[in-house]
C-alpha cells in the first residue's frame, strides 16, 4: 500500500470520527432542548415561533408561542442562597383561543388610538360540560413588540378552517318563554362580535318561515347557520338544510348531506338536540362551540308515508308520546282515559348491521312475530304485531335535564343506527315506573314489557291499515292485550322532534348516517337540574 493510500485512509477515519462526534453533539443539544421544553410545559419537537417578556398580573413572565399553544413562566431573580423558587408555568392551547386584541389606554372621549398596553387573548375554559369565556392579559408597553405578537397570533388563529366567518342566524322570538331575542343579544352576539363573525339575522314570525327562507337564500355566501330557539325551530332548520341539499343535488330519491353546519343556541323548554351535542342547556357554551368551530357529524332519519317524504328529523314517538303532544297542543281530541290506550299495530324493523340482538321480553305476551328469512341475519326484517303503549325511534341519545342519560342512551350521534324502544301493554303503575326511571341513571329498560333494538329501518302500520278481524282480539280475551276502545281514526298523532304530525297511513323511518353537521361534540350525559321525579 502506498503512502498516499495510507494517508487517504487516515483522513477518512478522521472524517468519520468528526461526523460521529457532530452527530453525538447534535443529539445532546436536541435532548437538552427537549428537556427545556418539557420543563416549560411544551411538547418535545414543538418549534418556538416567538419568545418575549410580558407582565401577567403584576409579575414579569417569559412567554413562548408555538403553533399549538402559548405558555408563560414567571421570571424569578436568582437567590443569593441558591434556593430558587419553582413556580408552575401557565398555558393555553391555541385551539381554545377565539380572539386576540391590542389593549390601549384611551380617554373617555377617545374613539381610537391610544397608548399600547399589551395584548388580550380571549379563550374558553371547561367546567365539566360547560365552556366559559376567559381572558389572558399580557402587558407590554412596546408597540412594535405587541403588534408583532398580535400579527403572528392572528395568522395562527386564521388557520382554524372550521371556524365560521359569516353565518345566517334565525331567531324564533316565540320559543318557550319568549327569551330568544334576549338570549342572543346578551349572550351570543358579544361573542360573535369578539370573534369577528359577521351575521345575517332573520327573526321568524311564523311556523315554516325559516324553511321558506332557506329554500331561497344563497347558501354559498355563508359558513354556517345558527338557530336560536327550541326543538321545533331546530327540527325545521335541520329539515330545511337537508332538503335544500337534496334539491340542489337534484336527488329526489336519495338524501344528500347538508352543505352547511348548524349551530344551536338553546332557547326552548327541553332542547334535546342542543343537550345531545353540548351536554348542557347553556347559550354561552353553545356559542363558544360555534366560535371555535367544533364540528360533530350527526345521523338523521327520514320519515315517509304513502310513498311521500314527511320530513327529516332525529326522533319520533308513536302512541303515548304522540297522544300526549296532541292533547297538550289541541286540549281536546281525546278523553283523559284514552291517553294510555295501547296502539294496535304491526311493527317491523331492520336491525343495524352491527346488531344481531334477539327479540326481547314482552314478545311472549300474546304477540305474533315473524322473522323474514334472509341469508344475512343482521339484515333480516323482523315483524311483530300486537299492542304497544309507546314506540320510539331515535337516531340521537336525546339528552335533556329531565333525562340526563337520554331517552335513547344506547345510541350515539353518528353510529349509523337508531334506537328502537317499544313499550308493550302494561298496567298504569308499571308504565309510570318505566317513565320515572328516565330521570335516574339507568333501569328504564329493565321491564318485561320493554324491548330495545339498534335498527337501520322501521315500519309501523296501525291495525286499521292491516285489516285484522275483530275475532282476533276477542279470542285473546286478556285485558292487557285488548284495546280499551275499538275505534277508527282518520289520522294517527306522531310526535316528530317535538312537533305534532298527523299521519293516516303506515310510516317508514330510515336512518341516514352523518346526514348533517352540528356545532358541538359527542357527550355521554347531560347536566341535570331536575330534582323532582314526579310525572
Amino acid at each position: 500500500m502506498s503512502e498516499l493510500d495510507v494517508e487517504a485512509q487516515g483522513e477518512m477515519r478522521d472524517s468519520g470520527k468528526k461526523k460521529k462526534k457532530k452527530k453525538k453533539e447534535k443529539r445532546r443539544v436536541n435532548e437538552e432542548k427537549e428537556e427545556e421544553q418539557v420543563e416549560r410545559g411544551e411538547e418535545p419537537g414543538e418549534s418556538v415561533l416567538m419568545r418575549g417578556i410580558f407582565k401577567v398580573g403584576k409579575k414579569s413572565h417569559d412567554v413562548l408561542l408555538t403553533r399549538i399553544k402559548l405558555t408563560w413562566t414567571p421570571i424569578i431573580p436568582e437567590s443569593p442562597t441558591g434556593d430558587g423558587t419553582v413556580l408552575e408555568a401557565g398555558a393555553v392551547l391555541l385551539q381554545d383561543v377565539f380572539a386576540v386584541k391590542v389593549k390601549r389606554r384611551r380617554a373617555a372621549t377617545q374613539q381610537s388610538g391610544g397608548a399600547v398596553l399589551g395584548l388580550a387573548l380571549f379563550h374558553c375554559r371547561r367546567r365539566g360540560r360547560r365552556l366559559e369565556e376567559d381572558t389572558l392579559h399580557l402587558h407590554n408597553a412596546s408597540a412594535e413588540h405587541t403588534h408583532s405578537w398580535y400579527n403572528t397570533l392572528k395568522e395562527l388563529l386564521s388557520g382554524f378552517s372550521s371556524r365560521p366567518r359569516y353565518v345566517k342566524v334565525f331567531i324564533n322570538p316565540s320559543s318557550h318563554k319568549k327569551e330568544a331575542v334576549h338570549i342572543y343579544r346578551d349572550h351570543v352576539a358579544p361573542l360573535f362580535k369578539m370573534a369577528d363573525i359577521r351575521t345575517d339575522i332573520t327573526v321568524t314570525d311564523r311556523k315554516g318561515h325559516a324553511l321558506s327562507v332557506m329554500k331561497e337564500c344563497k347558501l354559498d355566501e355563508y359558513d354556517g347557520v345558527v338557530c336560536v330557539g327550541g326543538d321545533g325551530s331546530v327540527a325545521e332548520l335541520c329539515h330545511a338544510l337537508v332538503l335544500r341539499a337534496q334539491l340542489d343535488a337534484n336527488s329526489p330519491e336519495k338524501p344528500v348531506r347538508a352543505v352547511l353546519p348548524l349551530g344551536i343556541i338553546p332557547a326552548g323548554s327541553t332542547d334535546v338536540v342542543s343537550c345531545s351535542v353540548h351536554g348542557v342547556r347553556d347559550p354561552v357554551t353553545a356559542a363558544l362551540h360555534i366560535v371555535l368551530g367544533h364540528l360533530q357529524q350527526v345521523d338523521m332519519c327520514s320519515f315517509s308515508s304513502n310513498g311521500q317524504l314527511v320530513r327529516f328529523g332525529f326522533s319520533a314517538m308513536f302512541g303515548f308520546g304522540g297522544r300526549s303532544l296532541a292533547r297538550a297542543e289541541k286540549k281536546r281530541w281525546m278523553p283523559s282515559s284514552r291517553r294510555r290506550e295501547p296502539e294496535d299495530c304491526q311493527l317491523s324493523f331492520l336491525p343495524a348491521k352491527s346488531s344481531n340482538r334477539s327479540f326481547s321480553a314482552h314478545r311472549d305476551q300474546g304477540k305474533d312475530q315473524t322473522k323474514k328469512p334472509d341469508s344475512e341475519m343482521e339484515e333480516s326484517w323482523i315483524t311483530n304485531q300486537g299492542l304497544y303503549l309507546s314506540i320510539s325511534i331515535m337516531s340521537i341519545p336525546c339528552l335533556s335535564p329531565h333525562a340526563p342519560q337520554g331517552l335513547a342512551p344506547n345510541t350515539s350521534l353518528d353510529n349509523g343506527s337508531a334506537s328502537l324502544i317499544a313499550v308493550g301493554n302494561a298496567s298504569r303503575s308499571e308504565f309510570i315506573k318505566h317513565l320515572k326511571r328516565y330521570s335516574s341513571s339507568s333501569g328504564q329498560f329493565s321491564f318485561p314489557f320493554v324491548e330495545t333494538h339498534s335498527v337501520s329501518e322501521v315500519k309501523i302500520r296501525p291495525r286499521s291499515l292491516i285489516g285484522w278481524s275483530e275475532e282476533d282480539s276477542e279470542e285473546e280475551g286478556d285485558s292487557k292485550t285488548t284495546p280499551i276502545i275499538q275505534s277508527e281514526r282518520a289520522a294517527f298523532p306522531w310526535n316528530i322532534d317535538g312537533e305534532l304530525v298527523e299521519i293516516a297511513h303506515d310510516v317508514i323511518i330510515r336512518v341516514h348516517p352523518r346526514l348533517i353537521t352540528l356545532y358541538g361534540e359527542e357527550v355521554d350525559e347531560a347536566e341535570s337540574s331536575i330534582t323532582c321525579n314526579c310525572i
